[in-house]
């Protein structure tokens, strides 16, 4: 078996990396967090041109990606919030998994700490999503000061980056809130999000509530909503996709436009722009077709391959056969997102360890191995 095929085999763990690893800077788009694997201390070598393009084949395709995603955005640009979200969220995973030292991940952990531009996701929420995907706002209408009451501001999110055969387990939708205008300092602010069940051009849209937060005009910082209900509706059609609605009230019941309020939109600054995450899980397998039990057969005598001086022979455990060649065995393969030429669009990691297979099996077979089909077809080739 060749480095590619050993590659292929450890996809699995590639795509486990990739998870909130793999974050376009511009598109906002995150995928999921697993275990990391590291190979500390063990000489690890580099991708050759063709075993290159193999690698970067079979990750795209696993990701579902027709190719490599190009962002557009000039290399100087401030980071938007999405990305910085995706990014911190990693190193709070990744500092917990650091801190488990193979120790199996509990089923509900509690609220992740570190993260530095907003405040993360319960971990309950975290460690039962196989994919996590950031969505920026892709359009937005008001209804300020110029139009009147009521006052409103309009969003709408694609969920079609969310991978085809997952389950949305939660959603999130997050807005910045500065200050607001000084009038507003001492009042008490309910802020309400609703999702557009309907538009109709000779009545108001028919709306459904999805969430509601009251606090003070004068806080400041990142306000987080729950929008499962409307995630899970998109998802089942694009088509009732018409986007979420925010509605600022004072105590009194007047309505207050939500760029007074200080709720920032796609015009304020990108670390502070609006957006959604999304945390899915593979939708559980169709279920297996039970068989009849078939009546108990007469046991047999167990055949055994054992020989007559077994530890005469090259074992599993041997690095060197008889003859000198090298017996097959597990090597180190280390896979660069630099080498790869990915660092434009991956944020992190920097690479991941595969591993594959290379050398001679012994053949007849030893006690300790398993007669398998690789092992056979290895040492017969």
């Amino acid at each position: 078996m060749g480095p590619g095929r050993g590659a292929a085999a450890g996809q699995r763990g590639a795509v486990a990396l990739l998870w909130v690893a793999v974050v376009l800077c511009q598109l906002g788009t995150g995928s999921v967090l697993r275990r990391r694997f590291h190979a500390a201390g063990i000489p690890q070598r580099r991708l050759s041109g063709g075993e290159r393009r193999e690698v970067q084949r079979e990750i795209l395709a696993v990701l579902g990606l027709p190719g490599r995603p190009r962002p557009r955005a000039p290399a100087r640009a401030p980071a938007a919030a999405a990305p910085l979200f995706m990014l911190d969220l990693y190193h709070a995973v990744a500092g917990e998994e650091e801190e488990e030292e193979g120790e199996e991940a509990a089923v509900s952990r509690p609220v992740l700490t570190g993260l530095s531009t907003q405040s993360p996701p319960p971990g309950s929420v975290v460690s039962r999503a196989d994919t996590v995907v950031s969505l920026v706002n892709m359009v937005e209408q008001d209804r300020d000061l110029f139009w009147p009451k009521p006052y409103w501001k309009e969003l709408r999110f694609d969920l079609t980056q969310v991978p085809v055969g997952e389950a949305v387990t939660a959603a999130e939708f997050r807005i910045y809130k500065s200050r607001g205008v000084p009038r507003l300092a001492n009042c008490s602010l309910q802020i309400s999000l609703y999702e557009v069940a309907a538009q109709h051009s000779n009545r108001q849209s028919e709306l459904f509530l999805l969430d509601v937060q009251e606090l003070r005009a004068g806080t400041e910082g990142w306000l987080v909503f729950d929008v499962t209900a409307a995630s899970n509706h998109w998802s089942e059609d694009q088509k009732h996709n018409l986007g979420l609605r925010l509605c600022v009230e004072t105590e009194d019941g007047h309505s207050v436009d939500p760029g007074s309020a200080g709720l920032l939109g796609r015009r304020g600054p990108r670390s502070k722009q609006p957006f959604m995450v999304t945390f899915s899980r593979a939708s559980p397998s169709p279920s297996r077709v039970t068989r009849a039990a078939k009546p108990p057969r007469k046991k047999q005598p167990k055949k055994s391959n054992e020989l007559p001086h077994p530890n005469k022979l090259p074992g599993i455990f041997d690095v060197h056969t008889t003859d000198g060649h090298q017996v097959c065995r597990r090597h180190e393969l280390y896979v660069s997102f630099q080498d790869l030429g990915w660092l434009d669009w991956v944020i992190a990691p920097q690479g991941y360890s595969a591993y594959y297979c290379e050398g001679e099996c012994a053949f007849p077979l030893d006690s300790c191995m398993n007669a398998t089909n690789h092992a056979i077809l290895q040492s017969l080739v």
